[in-house]
């Protein structure tokens, strides 16, 4: 079975009360393996202590990866939660993320890559960036191209964005991220669906999915529209939240569910690992129906 990639950064999250396994590319494939899919993360990891814990935290969890190893460092993040539980992040530069090389490794994988994740974090640098663009040439017509947007500091450019969402099939954006992106591309339209519309129609895109935090969410496409209310539930961290909103939406599809069935699936997952500390939690098998 052809495999669903999440590519770009793997790096340690690290809070207040210590570190945690983070980057959504590892997020995405961990997710998707949950409901028994053949799931990959790709990344960079340095010849370091970071590196090592990385690869014995990915096997502890059982999620498959394609981690090269680079004269850089491993990548860290420092996080910081607000009152509501919402993080903050400060992201080190020069990391072994930023450094991603293309692989005969990652050629074969491009060439049997089912559907792939990607997000603009990971392109701030031009490697990284070179390897990711050169990665989703290389994939099968048919495959499946999601861009999980995720706008991180100043880590981005209307280039990325736009070079992004031409090579994507999916958009995955949150209600901030696409007021920024509206205002980039000088989009008018003032309500979030609307916005919607013109980036479905401007980049000629499958679907845009919209995360609206506890609000709710949309799932757009020409010819449908759903919204499902985000369920109550008590917020322990939204860290790793959206991406596995986006893995169980994308492994739902790929399993043959309607539209509505992933977007529900999706809802309800994500509102589980707010609940919980830590992007991997095992998600209960009565969600995975």
């Amino acid at each position: 079975m052809k495999r669903i990639v999440g590519f770009g950064e793997a790096l340690w999250d690290v809070f207040p009360e210590g570190r945690k396994i983070g980057g959504a590319p590892a997020n995405f494939a961990y997710h998707v393996a949950q409901w028994g899919l053949d799931s990959c993360a790709v990344s960079a990891i340095g010849n370091d202590e970071l590196g090592d814990d990385i690869v014995r935290k990915f096997d502890e969890n059982g999620l498959n990866y394609r981690l090269e190893r680079v004269d850089f460092p491993t990548g860290t993040v420092q996080v910081t939660l607000d009152e509501n539980k919402v993080p903050s992040y400060n992201i080190m530069e020069g990391v072994a993320w930023d450094n991603i090389p293309m692989t005969p490794e990652l050629e074969a994988l491009a060439r049997d890559c089912r559907a792939v994740c990607f997000g603009s974090l990971a392109q701030r640098s031009a490697v990284s960036r070179a390897t990711i663009n050169a990665f989703i040439d290389m994939m099968p017509e048919d495959s499946l191209k999601i861009f999980d947007i995720n706008l991180r500091q100043h880590y981005y450019t209307e280039e990325i964005i736009c070079d992004s969402m031409k090579k994507a099939d999916i958009l995955k954006i949150n209600d901030e991220e696409i007021l920024v992106v509206a205002h980039l591309l000088d989009v008018t339209e003032k309500s979030e669906r609307e916005i919607c519309k013109v980036l479905l129609d401007k980049f000629d895109l499958r679907m845009v999915i919209l995360t609206c935090g506890d609000r709710g969410s949309y799932v757009l496409t020409r010819d449908e529209s759903s919204w499902v209310d985000t369920p109550k539930v008590s917020v322990v961290s939204t860290v790793g939240a959206g991406d596995s909103f986006t893995g169980t939406f994308i492994a739902s599809i790929l399993l043959g569910k309607t539209l509505r069935q992933a977007h529900e699936a999706a809802v309800k997952v994500s509102a589980y690992v707010c609940t919980c500390q830590g992007a991997m939690p095992a998600v209960p098998k009565d969600l995975l129906v």
